[in-house]
């Protein structure tokens, strides 16, 4: 007994060391510690994952001072980078690629990667309000082809539809399986017959100790290996050995020769979650892109509502000027009071103004500080603090851009989304191995060999009323080390091999299954191909929008230009009495809707660059973004110094 078990342990040691694989890279790193009980519960432990933070970065608190955020556009990208959810959300989508190929590396199935992007919020949009009784902006074209969607890029990256392929051939699994069955049983059986033995029972003591392992190869090959262990005593004279072992130690291999065979077939979900993984840094890429790209938008149209704010300003201190000098005309008695009323009117209405501005100011602040910190407005300091922006927008008079075509053939090779959709349509080719493959007939080959033996000890239980000498082998007399022996030495072999064939005679759902999926993968490059196209007509439409609102800020600025050479020439007419108030007035009006068309063509402009950024894909390398640094969610590059610090 003491040789058995000692070969027992040696067999499940052996076992288990062939059962214990070498973990992936894929797989996260467990704890270190615990020697060697810790490498052997590897298998069953989990390792680091990725910690949940609700903190803001060191960054945000930085950049204020005396109770104001001074944010500069590069400060906005890094705090959106260091903080923003949407971004925090596609941090888990990478982790959750390498699960999934640990999953392919085990036989199994996929489940999949996570291919939506946040868009976003809008914000209020940007300074667009027309006063009352005045022409509508100058140029609300520009704007509208952004808003309406021509230059916005999709948020679900898939492209592959909502049915899912085929699961086709199965594939075996490629984790070692141990089992084991170890027992004691005892029966005790009435005997209609108790001639041979002498007695009106049967006991039976037994003790069974079976062990199996079982693993699968890309081949699509099985191997079971059966290791079988029996020992049993009798209350029976007739037996020559009582006690005895028989043990047996067997392998058979199963190798597919048509459906299930070949690396390529049984290896194409580990291939499709290393392509889920590209998919992944893609989409972590894309929502990078979606995400600065709407910071952007949000922090210029911050400015340009502070800047319309100004306009709004010095619409009320005008219209404040003229009823004081109104005022004064009327106590001289050189005006008419009705003068003084509709100059009053005049002050009501840009106090209105300016009231709607700063409150879209506020809103725009609002909007702001949710999306570049992780606590947004709950922090009472976050909820309190102003921002204020230190960049300005500048039009250049001259741009130089790349041609049309140049543009489209960066976006195709740029844009993650564009080579998430070609990944995916990749895997639907891979997938479609195993759904061509379930066509096929099964084909097994199974060769098998087994060793076996026995031995016991010789039979000296009394038969009573019996005089009979059981036969006895010298071979068989032993303990179990016997048993051993004879397996090993393959005294007592058994060989077998056989082909096993099965052959659907109709195989209609197989021939279902890979139409069905040979459609869905021309539905994929479709998709796909709309995708392109769409591609193209978002960075056509983006030049077109910045060309545009260039020309037209040209115009707001002449303009301007012009409307405050008429106000002064109308104001020197006022002052000699040439010129009525209500002239004046309306001259103002002018003046005020020129100043805030500039700002509303400085805000197209900005829009229609960060749009075309995006729609050509160049978003994270024209502000400088590091993939990884915004992955780690730790931007190198330090704070811009606060006003104090300036020099």
């Amino acid at each position: 007994m003491r040789d058995r078990g000692i070969f027992l342990v040696a067999s499940c040691f052996l076992a288990s060391s062939f059962w214990a694989q070498t973990p992936s890279t894929s797989q996260p790193a467990a704890p270190s510690g615990g020697g060697v009980l810790s490498g052997l519960s590897r298998s069953y432990r989990v390792g680091a994952l990725p910690s949940t933070k609700f903190q803001n970065s060191e960054r945000f608190s930085a950049l204020i001072k005396d109770g104001k955020l001074y944010l500069s556009l590069q400060d906005a990208i890094a705090l959106a980078l260091e903080n923003n959810l949407d971004i925090e959300l596609e941090r888990y989508g990478p982790h959750m690629a390498d699960t999934d190929l640990l999953r392919a590396q085990a036989g199994s199935s996929l489940r999949g990667v996570p291919l939506y992007v946040q868009g976003g919020p809008n914000g209020t949009g940007g300074p667009v309000e027309t006063p009352p009784g005045s022409a509508p902006p100058l140029t609300p074209s520009s704007s509208t082809i952004i808003d309406t969607g021509i230059i916005q890029a999709q948020t679900d990256l898939s492209i592959t539809g909502a049915t899912p392929l085929s699961a086709g051939t199965p594939i075996p699994s490629f984790d070692p399986q141990l089992t084991g069955l170890v027992g004691p049983a005892y029966s005790n059986t009435p005997q209609s017959n108790a001639v041979q033995s002498g007695y009106s029972f049967l006991i039976e003591h037994s003790m069974t100790e079976n062990f199996g392992l079982q693993k699968g190869f890309a081949s699509g090959a099985v191997l079971d290996l059966g290791y079988t262990n029996l020992r049993q005593s009798y209350n029976n004279g007739e037996l020559s050995y009582n006690p005895y072992s028989a043990s047996s130690l067997g392998l058979t291999l199963t190798q597919p020769l048509l459906q299930g065979f070949g690396l390529g077939l049984n290896r194409r979900y580990i291939r499709i979650a290393k392509n889920n993984e590209k998919i992944s840094d893609l989409v972590f890429r894309q929502q990078l892109i979606s995400t600065a790209s709407n910071i952007i938008s949000l922090y210029w149209d911050l400015v340009s509502l502070d800047e319309d704010v100004r306009v709004k300003r010095d619409s009320l201190t005008l219209a404040e000027k003229l009823l004081a000098d109104n005022k004064v005309h009327v106590e001289v008695g050189t005006m008419a009071p009705l003068e003084v009323i509709r100059a009053e009117a005049e002050v009501a209405q840009a106090r209105q103004a300016l009231s709607n501005s700063e409150s879209l100011v506020l809103e725009q602040e609002l909007i702001l500080k949710n999306a570049l910190t992780r606590t947004g407005t709950g922090d009472a300091q976050i909820s309190a603090i102003r921002i204020v922006p230190t960049d300005h927008i500048e039009v250049p008079e001259n741009e130089q851009l790349p041609s049309r075509d140049d543009l489209v053939a960066r976006a195709l090779e740029e844009r993650p989304d564009l080579a998430a959709g070609q990944v995916q349509v990749e895997n639907t080719q891979i997938a479609l191995k195993g759904s061509r493959n379930a066509l096929l007939p099964s084909l097994n080959l199974v060769a098998s060999v087994q060793g076996n033996g026995l031995a016991g000890q010789v039979n000296t239980f009394p038969v009573p009323g019996s005089t009979f000498t059981p036969s006895i082998d010298p071979n068989f007399v032993g303990g179990y080390g016997t048993v051993v022996s004879q397996m090993f030495k393959g005294k007592y072999p058994d060989y077998g091999l056989a082909l096993q064939l099965d052959v659907p005679l109709r195989n209609r759902s197989a021939r279902a299954d890979l139409a069905r999926d040979q459609l869905a993968l021309r539905q994929s490059e479709v998709r796909l191909r709309e995708l392109q196209n769409h591609a193209r007509v978002q960075v056509e439409a983006a030049l077109i929008a910045l060309r545009q609102a260039r020309n037209s800020y040209q115009a707001a600025v002449q303009t301007r230009l012009l409307e405050e050479k008429a106000l002064d020439d109308m104001r020197q007419q006022y002052e000699v009495g040439v010129a009525r108030s209500y002239d004046v007035i309306l001259n103002q009006r002018d003046l005020a809707q020129a100043r805030s068309n500039e700002v509303v063509t400085q805000s197209d402009y900005i829009r229609a660059r960060t749009a075309l950024d995006r729609a050509t894909g160049m978003t994270l390398q024209n502000n400088d973004i590091v993939v990884d640094d915004a992955f780690r969610g730790q931007i190198s590059r330090p704070p811009s110094p606060l006003p104090a610090e300036q020099k």
